[in-house]
């Protein structure tokens, strides 16, 4: 697979890479909004986390930037293969399948700390105006997962150009990043609790912790584990947006709330 990669031309790279995303996108996006708005809701478990209504037009919003993400992170596929084809970077064709664990263990925590670093640069005063559009869904779905301004994609899609440099990781390690990092992005924006009995602190509390982030904004700006959130105190409370959750209930009565 890796030398299929590279043997490719770089208008068949972006091709791909805009196929590869797209189908990711809308393969995960689905089954998440399927599982939180039908089956797991029919069967009891888990819940809704924040009970307030979609804006209107957001679902057709967060589709259409979602659409632009998508573009630029196919067509941005073209860098790591021209790390490639320039010698600045190579793919480990021999990895085995333990080589290939601890590399995907490896980037899933350097995910965690590139989406960090990256997250709270967009919420200084300098940039948190190509954060606002992502911020404009109050209320998560999983289609918002890629609902970003052009600039924020660019900086979020670069996460692995430079462990490529560092290190020959295999074509699967790296293939497997957008893979993870989509996937746990859904559950992340999905507003659904599906392990209500574990701790805030856990890693199968990640949409409790960013749902939060969406609602009162400042903190959380963690991805799936949360060591960078308490290395620099930028944990939220788990109760923040209570206030604003009861307010809601109270003017529209507790029934919605279900």
């Amino acid at each position: 697979m890796a030398q299929t990669f590279t043997s490719l031309s770089a208008p068949q790279v972006m091709l791909w890479g805009v196929l590869f995303f797209g189908g990711i996108y809308l393969c995960f996006g689905g089954l998440t909004w399927l599982l939180t708005k039908r089956v797991l809701p029919m069967l009891g478990i888990g819940r809704v986390l924040d009970p307030r209504p979609l804006q209107k037009g957001q679902l057709r919003r967060e589709l259409g930037q979602s659409g632009v993400s998508v573009l630029i992170f196919g067509l941005g596929m073209v860098f790591p293969w021209g790390l490639l084809q320039l010698g600045w970077a190579r793919l480990d064709g021999a990895a085995g399948w333990r080589q290939v664990a601890l590399e995907i263990v490896a980037l899933a925590v350097w995910n965690d700390v590139h989406f960090w670093v990256n997250h709270r640069l967009l919420h200084t005063r300098w940039l948190r105006r190509f954060h606002g559009p992502h911020h404009r869904s109050f209320v998560t779905t999983p289609w918002a997962t890629y609902s970003f301004h052009p600039v924020e994609a660019l900086m979020l899609g670069n996460v692995i150009l430079l462990p490529m440099v560092v290190h020959d990781f295999s074509f699967w390690a790296l293939a497997s990043v957008p893979v993870f990092s989509l996937f746990f992005n859904c559950i992340g924006h999905s507003n659904y609790d599906f392990f209500t009995g574990v701790s805030y602190s856990h890693w199968f509390a990640a949409s409790r912790r960013h749902h939060l982030h969406h609602a009162v904004h400042n903190g959380n700006y963690g991805f799936q584990f949360t060591f960078m959130d308490r290395l620099f105190g930028t944990r939220i409370a788990a109760d923040a947006a209570e206030p604003l959750f009861q307010a809601f209930r109270s003017k529209h009565g507790a029934t919605t709330a279900a």
